[in-house]
């Protein structure tokens, strides 16, 4: 299993500030349509509709589908859990501090179908995986600094 786990300040000096609200205002965008916010993902289309917290929504990353189930925890996390694709687990991005010293932090915990834990081909996909999460973080942050600067994401 593959476990990372990684923060951005979310304000920083000459940055636009964002406020929590800002932030997961953000956040929920990109539940919805995440094709701003990170640069792996190819398509995403929203499926299906539980509640006004929960739907689920099909992603394509690096041409690999995905169907995940996301749960809006206001104000604080949005957790995707895959439902089926090559990598299953489970993927939350949080929103962690208060006023200026607020942090995003993406983390996930995920199995390659058919891999042995531990193995070659886990750790080879979990190098690439931890570059992408981490990108993904900083590019939903500055996704979320346009957004606060009118831009439309």
């Amino acid at each position: 299993m593959i476990f990372e786990s990684h923060a951005v300040p979310v304000n920083e000096p000459g940055a636009p500030r964002l406020d929590r609200a800002a932030v997961w205002e953000g956040l929920v965008r990109k539940a919805n349509n995440a094709l701003p916010f990170v640069p792996v993902i190819s398509d995403c289309t929203v499926v299906a509709r539980h509640s006004d917290t929960s739907f689920d929504r099909d992603v394509v990353i690096r041409g690999e589908q995905f169907r995940e189930r996301i749960w809006l925890e206001e104000p604080h996390r949005v957790t995707f859990t895959r439902l089926s694709g090559p990598v299953l687990g489970t993927i939350a991005n949080e929103i962690e501090g208060d006023g200026d010293d607020l942090q995003l932090r993406f983390s996930f915990a995920m199995i390659i179908v058919g891999a042995p834990g531990g193995s070659e081909q886990e750790r080879a996909f979990a190098q690439t995986m931890t570059a992408d999460y981490m990108n993904a973080v900083i590019a939903t942050r500055d996704a979320m600094r346009k957004l606060a600067m009118g831009a439309t994401a």
